[in-house]
């Protein structure tokens, strides 16, 4: 991508503004950052926006930070949530981490990015660091995020670990002492209380760079509870099938934010042939994470299988004994997906089972072979 994308592609929004940043990265190497809380064991193609714009900055040979939100999450962002989340174990924020490095890595080169983990300086903070720290922000400031009124406005609490947890992510900008932190635009209070600590703190400023949220294939926000979500380790038949199923009217969205098809190809593209375009943007991104073979694999599974509404062939098969409740079949079926999710699909009428052929959602089959 042409350095003169870097910030205006992806980008939703730049404070204090754009052009106080042209002038500081034409100026020296920046460092910056921007982190990812371990509140699940999954990625997806939302958190791939801001991974692709912390590459853009890593080839243009920045100084690029992969933050694991291993003491953040320890507290749970309230960001755009009418309810507090539920407190997280360190066993949970292990498991959920294990894996992302080999998730991400069709997407992040590690050779270009340093990875680091804020429960590493967070949860060694003692009380006076804590209270030094709360002295820079006002409790009146805390409480004016938008989540938080909407709470007590009906009546609802908002938990005093809550209001911690800007401190603590603007806290890691002050740590390591950064130029640029990058986030969803559902970050904007989080990273502006960082830039406020940054300068108090170190007495420096801090530039906030926004990207765009990505609609999940709904077009509502792509979320793990809701089901919409294209995961980075879903197979490349499912995220070739999922893509298909995308909103037409969000293809230029995907392939912006997405691809590195040109602003000028984007917008050529023949909004009269919806197919041909998804079926363009479907092989991209299946291939960036799975390669060309993975994306040969989803159109040929999609052509052959989804379109016809057919159950293919050579199915993966799942060997159980007689008698197993389905619950228990589909948890042995590998899936990819998470047992609140596959509890979730069979509340609501997504799987069938016809003629030892097992069908999870629309485009997900497996074969049963039954042991005496």
């Amino acid at each position: 991508m042409e350095n003169k994308d870097l910030l205006t592609r992806r980008v939703a929004k730049i404070l204090p503004d754009r052009t106080g940043l042209e002038k500081l990265i034409a100026g020296k190497k920046i460092r910056l950052y921007q982190g990812f809380d371990p509140t699940g064991g999954h990625l997806h193609l939302g958190h791939a926006v801001g991974m692709r714009k912390l590459m853009e900055f890593a080839d243009a040979d920045h100084e690029v930070i992969f933050l694991f939100g291993t003491g953040t999450v320890l507290v749970g962002d309230p960001s755009l949530r009418d309810t507090g989340r539920k407190l997280i174990t360190q066993e949970e924020i292990d498991d959920n981490i294990k894996d992302w490095k080999r998730q991400v890595s069709p997407i992040v080169d590690f050779d270009k990015v340093t990875i680091r983990q804020n429960g590493d300086w967070l949860t060694k903070l003692n009380l006076k660091d804590i209270i030094e720290i709360a002295s820079n922000i006002s409790a009146t400031q805390l409480f004016k995020r938008e989540s938080f009124t909407r709470r007590i406005e009906k009546g609802d609490p908002v938990w005093y670990h809550e209001t911690m947890y800007p401190l603590l992510q603007g806290y890691d900008s002050v740590v390591m002492d950064v130029d640029l932190e990058i986030g969803g635009t559902d970050q904007e209070f989080n990273m502006l209380v960082g830039r406020e600590l940054q300068k108090k703190m170190n007495n420096r400023d801090k530039y906030v760079l926004m990207t765009p949220m990505i609609p999940g294939t709904d077009g509502k926000k792509m979320s793990k509870s809701t089901g919409n979500c294209i995961f980075l380790d879903d197979a490349p038949e499912v995220i070739y099938t999922k893509l298909m199923a995308v909103q037409d009217s969000l293809m230029s969205t995907y392939f912006e934010l997405l691809t590195d098809l040109s602003m000028d190809e984007i917008a050529s593209l023949d909004p009269s042939k919806p197919i041909e375009n998804k079926k363009r943007l479907a092989y991209d991104i299946t291939r960036q994470l799975h390669g060309e073979a993975g994306a040969k694999a989803g159109a040929t599974y999609y052509d052959t299988v989804v379109q016809p509404k057919v159950a293919p062939s050579d199915l993966p098969v799942v060997t159980v004994k007689s008698g197993t409740p389905v619950l228990d079949i589909l948890k042995l079926a590998n899936l990819g997906v998470s047992n609140s999710e596959i509890k979730r699909m069979l509340e609501q009428g997504g799987v069938e089972v016809k003629d030892d052929i097992l069908k999870f959602g629309k485009h997900t089959f497996r074969k049963i072979i039954y042991e005496p």
